[in-house]
């Protein structure tokens, strides 16, 4: 087929789901052209290129990538035929606002289905998801990965893409040490996810080909950990599904694309954060389980959040750090930070916004709703400087550090500052050993 005649299609993604539903649906497809890439959500992938070297023979230049906001001028520019929704945690009206502008010009708006893009791997796979970001998923992958190494299993897990680097270079990062950080030059929010991992002795891969990773970590493992970013479906056909749900945002689990469709597929699902959920919002949320998936065991847990140094926040002004992505686009007004301060009485929370600079000011412009909170930003260097000197210029007493990295180790803190800790603790039966050691039972 001449490459006139192929069908055009334009991915839109944020730099990781999007590179997968290339990989794996796209790439070799012979009457299809993938003419273009657009980015959201995260800064600075815009004017990149998804490189020759992992597109493969049929795209000998790369692909570009362009901004979302872009979108309808490359719809005319390339004489698109299908724009393809690639990323997620999006409320359903911005999916059907995207569809909007895409099928206003003529072109088909669609999505991929779960199974067509998930890899197949020789081991048995267990996915963590969650149906929004910030539910407390990582938490829960750590727990799944310290029960199944006390049975006895070699337990690697994966980690959803964050590729902000060279493309080329992250095709397959594997992370065992804390010097593999440094190595593939991760960013804060690589970092959060991936040093937990290391801290318990657990090897974890990331990266760009999800085809090639696995595949590498199935030399070294018995069982694959799938751990989940946003609320995005996994990338591997899963033996055991879990997923998290947040009844702080009662609802958000059947109205948040795919969240609902990680709701709906589970085995298992962890109602996360009972602790601090109002009761009527934790009926709402199990009710909602009933509705569209009552096969799904269900287990009540709490977010466990514990203070290095609570006399750091007894009696103090504190300057509170969250977790970037959860405040983001997980549009949480509090983490685990916030609970640390008002569980160990803080005073007050100082508000951040009239301190920011460079990149953080943007953060606050792109997202007004973080309020008085201050998210720990980090994809790039200028980010991480411009979130020091943020933290710099606050008149605080002391700092609240509620992300799963001692950013102290990164950027400079002069004040007094203290990590939260946080971590599962459930409070039903079944409890995840139970199901774990049922599940390591089967796969013998």
């Amino acid at each position: 087929m001449s490459k006139k005649d192929k069908k055009k299609v334009i991915i839109i993604g944020a730099a990781g789901r999007d590179f997968h539903n290339f990989n794996t649906y796209y790439s070799d497809c012979e009457n299809t052209e993938v003419v273009a890439f657009t980015a959201a959500q995260i800064p600075d992938i815009a004017g990149r290129k998804y490189p020759a070297v992992l597109a493969g023979k049929n795209y000998p230049n790369g692909i570009p990538i362009f901004a979302e906001s872009e979108l309808e001028k490359l719809i005319k520019k390339y004489n698109v035929n299908e724009c393809v929704l690639s990323y997620s945690d999006l409320p359903y009206d911005t999916v059907m606002h995207l569809a909007s502008r895409v099928l206003v010009t003529g072109a088909k708006f669609s999505m991929l289905g779960s199974y067509p893009t998930m890899i197949e791997s020789k081991k048995p796979v267990v996915s963590i998801t969650a149906i929004r970001t910030g539910c407390g998923k990582s938490q829960t992958t750590r727990e799944v990965v310290r029960q199944l190494m006390s049975l006895g299993k070699r337990v690697v897990s994966i980690r959803h893409p964050m590729p902000y680097g060279d493309l080329a270079k992250q095709k397959v990062q594997r992370f065992a040490k804390l010097s593999d950080l440094e190595k593939h030059k991760c960013t804060i929010e690589e970092m959060e996810e991936y040093e937990p991992h290391i801290a318990m002795k657990s090897v974890i891969y990331s990266g760009v080909d999800y085809e090639a990773i696995v595949r590498e970590a199935e030399k070294e493992a018995d069982i694959i950990v799938w751990d989940g970013g946003n609320n995005d479906m996994p990338f591997y056909k899963p033996d055991l599904s879990i997923v998290v749900v947040d009844p702080l945002r009662p609802g958000h689990e059947i109205g948040y694309y795919p969240g609902e469709v990680n709701l709906r597929m589970a085995d298992i699902v962890v109602v996360n954060k009972v602790d601090s959920a109002y009761p009527e919002d934790i009926d709402y949320v199990l009710g909602n389980i009933r509705a569209f998936n009552p096969k799904a065991q269900v287990i009540l847990a709490a977010s466990s959040v514990v203070a290095e140094k609570p006399e750091v926040i007894r009696g103090k002004n504190v300057l509170v750090i969250e977790d970037g992505p959860t405040l983001t686009h997980g549009e949480m007004d509090m983490g685990a930070g916030m609970v640390a301060a008002r569980r160990y009485g803080a005073i007050t929370f100082i508000d951040p916004r009239p301190y920011t600079v460079g990149k953080i000011t943007e953060t606050f412009r792109t997202y007004p709703e973080i309020g008085s909170l201050l998210p720990a930003m980090g994809y790039g260097k200028q980010q991480m400087k411009d979130l020091e000197k943020t933290i710099a210029k606050v008149k605080c007493d002391s700092v609240i550090i509620g992300t799963p990295i001692d950013l102290g180790r990164f950027i400079k803190i002069k004040q007094p500052n203290t990590r939260v800790y946080y971590e599962l603790a459930e409070i039903s039966k079944p409890k995840l050993a139970d199901i774990l050691r049922d599940f390591v039972k089967k796969i013998k």
